[in-house]
């Protein structure tokens, strides 16, 4: 059985992980689930002609109210008979580009090179889904390769809300480039039902995120879900 997910006020949550949040699906071990993302707040949306936020993201924008991280979560989706200590075998059958545009910034103190610029820039990014095309202002064109940055389970009960910036036990904020299609990603269960969540899509990302981001956008994921029983995982791996 396959479901689709699209990104809503009503199937997303912004910056955090909980295992108390209720799941907006719930399918069987070994079901598909197609699910949707964005990414950006107000401040993030383009102004360049060919560049369009897809009515979704402005709805999110309007009507859900960030906590604790900067990204836009879809889900989470409930596995039947998860319980802790068994583990989420996703299996990441194609990721494809959702928007035609994506962005990248820096801050001052921030990134790699905290210290070399003390001002805050932020570009947008020309991408054509067709060609599977990442276009920067400046002329370059890379060859997309989309993965999303965060794809985590709900984490131990006792942590209660975490942020969805750094990754920790549950998965969330991997930014591992190499978790694209044909990847297959381990994820322990922590409360009844395992609670997947996915976002931060990347159009193409180097061996990190140098400057804070990778070109950051919206994508569509097809992930097959298995259940593996009495896994007990300490921490999240994967097979690429």
């Amino acid at each position: 059985m396959t479901q689709t997910i699209q990104p809503t006020p009503q199937t997303v949550h912004w910056g955090y992980f909980d295992a108390k949040q209720p799941p907006i699906a719930t399918i069987a071990p070994g079901d598909t689930v197609i699910m949707t993302s964005v990414s950006g707040t107000r401040d993030h949306l383009p102004t360049t002609p060919g560049m369009t936020p897809r009515p979704e993201l402005l709805a999110i924008i309007d009507a859900v109210k960030p906590d604790l991280g900067p990204h836009i979560l879809t889900g989470p989706v409930a596995v039947n008979g998860a319980e802790p200590g068994d583990a989420l075998r996703i299996e990441i059958q194609d990721v494809q580009l959702a928007d035609d545009w994506g962005y990248m910034l820096f801050r001052p103190g921030m990134g790699t090179l905290p210290n070399d610029f003390d001002y805050f820039r932020r570009v947008h990014i020309g991408l054509d889904r067709a060609n599977n095309i990442v276009k920067t202002p400046w002329g370059i064109t890379l060859q997309a390769q989309p993965f999303f940055g965060v794809m985590g389970t709900a984490p131990k009960p006792e942590v209660g809300r975490a942020s969805s910036t750094m990754p920790s036990h549950f998965g969330g904020n991997i930014d591992n480039k190499e978790l694209g299609a044909g990847s297959v990603l381990y994820l322990p269960v922590w409360a009844k039902g395992g609670l997947f969540s996915c976002g931060d899509g990347h159009a193409v990302q180097g061996d990190g995120e140098v400057c804070v981001t990778a070109v950051e956008t919206g994508l569509t994921g097809t992930f097959k879900i298995d259940l593996v029983k009495n896994a007990q995982l300490e921490a999240p791996y994967a097979i690429t």
